[in-house]
């Protein structure tokens, strides 16, 4: 195994009929989602070999999105079942290029039910790398599971990965998500968020604030989102900056995983961190010039392609 993953399995309803006001949308597609989820698809479709360690229920929700995960060739061996409980639910409105407001159903979910065992444990030190998200310490058991997955990974040198995926509607206060996830920082080689994830884990009020007490704090690698601005990344020996690709957005959903998606791919293989954001903001091109996440996820060939395009572009404009 490449790559392990540790989180959410959702469940993602878009809307059919675009520019329409989410209360008067009557027509949805349904899609895997989730950012886990939607990760490891990515990561598969770049050919990475993936594993995926969650909790899904017994409802025929949860049996769609375990057939889906398996035909993208992801290794659900280790889906747990927790009867009685069922995926999160999300609904999205589609009104191009900037609004897609949306809808989350997150009550006693059944990625919260998570609870690892030793087998589960050896699963996700088995890899290269191990990533995981913040919604994942947002409840017990999954919260515990998660530190322990992460503890685990991190003393047997897999490369740690943690997406922050702040959602509010997941935590009592934003400072307690905040505080789960510096509880996990020991552990982690590489942090990902957007600008106001990165404040909200640093308790800070600029993103150079929190970029300076993160570095502080010994997180080796930090990956900062930056939207339409582009990505920079924090390390060691100084930082990276990628402006984003120009494409025609259909979708901003998603584009984050797809980021990351490619972004981590660059790492796998030990590229130059500057190609690795090349992959990432190829993805998430690709990704936004699409509807859903999990679906829209490129294979290799598409952002290799978009990336010689893109290439190209600013050769001839040069």
């Amino acid at each position: 195994m490449d790559i392990t993953i540790l989180g959410r399995i959702g469940y993602d309803l878009y809307s059919e009929e675009p520019h329409v006001p989410l209360p008067q949308v009557r027509r949805f597609s349904r899609y895997l989602g989730g950012s886990s989820a939607n990760m490891a698809v990515g990561l598969a479709r770049l050919g990475a070999k993936v594993g995926i360690v969650a909790s899904l229920g017994t409802d025929s929700l949860s049996e769609y999105l375990m057939k889906f995960l398996n035909c993208e060739h992801v290794d659900t061996s280790h889906v747990q079942t927790a009867p009685g409980f069922l995926p999160s639910l999300c609904l999205t409105e589609v009104s191009p290029p900037d609004q897609f407001p949306q809808v989350f159903y997150r009550r006693d979910p059944v990625d919260t039910r998570l609870d690892v065992t030793e087998r589960e444990l050896d699963y996700v030190s088995s890899g290269a790398m191990f990533i995981t998200n913040g919604t994942s310490l947002c409840a017990s058991p999954s919260r515990e599971s998660t530190y322990r997955a992460l503890e685990r990974a991190h003393q047997t040198g897999c490369r740690v990965v943690l997406d922050v995926d702040y959602r509010s509607m997941s935590w009592t206060s934003r400072e307690n998500a905040g505080l789960a996830v510096r509880l996990a920082l020991p552990f982690v080689d590489v942090l990902i968020g957007n600008e106001l994830e990165l404040m909200l884990v640093a308790t800070a009020a600029s993103l150079d604030e929190a970029v300076g007490k993160l570095r502080k704090a010994g997180v080796p690698m930090l990956v900062s989102k930056l939207g339409d601005k582009g990505t920079r990344v924090w390390m060691e020996d100084g930082a990276v900056f990628l402006e984003p690709y120009a494409v025609k957005v259909v979708s901003t959903i998603g584009a984050g995983d797809g980021f990351a998606s490619g972004f981590l791919y660059g790492l796998l293989r030990k590229l130059p961190v500057i190609e690795c954001l090349h992959y990432g903001n190829a993805a998430a091109a690709v990704v936004v010039s699409r509807l859903s996440c999990s679906e829209a996820m490129p294979t290799l060939a598409e952002v290799e392609e978009i990336m010689r395009d893109q290439h190209a572009a600013r050769e001839a404009s040069s």
